[in-house]
């Protein structure tokens, strides 16, 4: 009797030592399944190159190809104004008359006395020929032939002097009425009829050429290097697109045909230059916006898929697996996109390991796991069937 009772007692002791076991063999699973599925799948490339024109982007200005200030160059009243504010003007067109009178009459006067003194010297011409026959048959002194020859030397050299004269009041009467040098729009009038202008007054008006336009703009030092690597000359023409301060692109592309001779040392840039045709007037002097310049030619750059991409405050970044794939965030600019790939400019380098999908529960320094795949879940509930068998076989043994 005493032996059964021993019997019973070990296995039951057995039974208990099992249950225990199980338990905690289950409780052990399910916890490194709970961690495996925190754990998140994700899926991974390699950063790619492709053939690509590269852009560079830089504000930008819009210059006139011409800015004249429209001067007085004689001084006067103002008494007519020949345009609108805002017009467009031809070049040689009138726009302004300072009152003409005082130089019409000096310009007469002028006149008058270069008429006088071509008469005189026609008359001491004459009055040579006839001396120098006179003397040459010894009918009068030398002396009296070299008193007319100087007094036709005097009033020929009077002539030139009031020839100069006449032209000077003539110039003088033509700046009365005042042209525009350019062809161009004017500006503001600045100086109203009923003034008294000068030399000294300031500009009556500006007149700003509209087409074609200039669109200048300061090109990193570094960028501008890499324009010349890729097209292999510096002085090469190079497509442009100007995009508006709205954030509206020019309809026109423009040429980059100018580039300074110097780099800034306070900003480390170089200055550009486009060209571009405004028929429409869209382009105004002193507007701001931004240029992309283009390559000439193709350059290799790092691609990376837009799926593999995420954006923050702080900018654009992907996710980098380190050597022991550890995911790290790294911060990338692009510049365009080639059918659905990011071009990056930095940021990443070919060959560098990068999380493509599965993002959205990646922590940066937390561990990964790596699938090819979409992750599949199917071994999980055949184990956790397992379990249950045996749970069940216990309290079938135990008489639960």
């Amino acid at each position: 009797m005493r032996k059964n009772v021993i019997i019973i007692i070990a296995v039951l002791a057995l039974l208990v030592l099992g249950r225990i076991l199980i338990t905690s063999f289950s409780k052990s699973a399910t916890a490194k399944q709970r961690i495996a599925s925190s754990v998140p799948s994700v899926t991974v490339g390699t950063v790619d190159t492709r053939k690509v024109r590269r852009e560079f982007t830089a504000t930008a200005r819009v210059v006139a190809k011409y800015r004249v200030e429209v001067l007085a160059r004689i001084s006067g009243y103002l008494t007519k104004s020949y345009f609108k504010e805002g017009d467009y003007v031809k070049a040689g067109q009138i726009l302004f008359e300072i009152e003409p009178q005082e130089y019409s009459y000096a310009a007469g006067k002028a006149k008058a006395n270069l008429e006088n003194a071509k008469a005189q010297q026609i008359y001491y011409d004459k009055q040579l020929a006839r001396y120098k026959e006179l003397v040459d048959n010894d009918f009068i002194a030398r002396s009296d032939y070299d008193n007319v020859l100087a007094q036709r030397d005097a009033y020929r050299a009077q002539v030139n002097s009031m020839e100069s004269t006449y032209r000077d009041a003539q110039r003088n009467l033509g700046y009365t009425k005042v042209k525009s040098p350019v062809d161009g729009r004017v500006g503001i009038i600045d100086v109203t009829v009923g003034n008294f202008v000068s030399m000294n007054s300031g500009p009556l008006t500006t007149i700003n050429s509209s087409d074609p336009m200039y669109i200048t703009f300061p090109l990193e030092a570094k960028d501008f290097d890499e324009l010349v690597r890729i097209d292999g000359e510096p002085d090469a023409n190079r497509e442009v697109d100007f995009i508006f301060s709205s954030g509206k692109k020019y309809e026109f592309k423009g040429v980059q045909d100018f580039h300074d001779n110097k780099i800034d040392e306070s900003t480390g840039t170089i200055t550009l230059r486009a060209t571009f045709k405004n028929p429409k007037d869209e382009l105004l002097q002193g507007g701001f916006g931004r240029v992309i310049i283009y390559s000439n030619k193709e350059d290799s750059m790092p691609v990376v898929p837009q799926a593999a991409t995420m954006e923050n405050q702080e900018g654009m970044f992907v996710y980098i697996l380190d050597d022991e794939n550890i995911p790290r965030i790294t911060y990338i600019k692009t510049m365009g996109q080639v059918d659905n790939n990011w071009v990056v400019s930095d940021g990443v380098k070919v060959g560098d390991r990068i999380l493509t999908t599965g993002l959205q529960k990646v922590i940066p320094g937390n561990p990964v796991r790596i699938v090819e795949t979409a992750v599949n879940n199917t071994s999980t509930p055949k184990k956790a069937g397992i379990f249950t068998k045996i749970k069940k076989f216990i309290r079938k043994i135990l008489g639960k």
